[in-house]
């Protein structure tokens, strides 16, 4: 005979692995490999070279205004 404590950890525990396979937890989703295209490098690398091109020029003019 198995005590109350004994059978509320065992309900608790089948409802959590009840939930778990319903939202596919553990299931591998991912087919195909993403990696960055030159297209995102180019963007990066554009928005990169604007901010630290104007942010001295951004630097000096709040140094100089305030």
């Amino acid at each position: 005979m198995t005590s109350i404590s004994e059978e509320i950890a065992g309900a608790f525990v089948n409802s959590q692995n009840e939930m778990a396979s319903h939202y596919g937890a553990g299931q591998q989703s991912f087919t195909t490999e993403q990696s960055f295209t030159t297209g995102d490098i180019l963007w990066a690398v554009g928005i990169w070279s604007v901010i630290l091109t104007l942010s001295p020029v951004i630097v000096f003019y709040m140094l100089m205004v305030a």
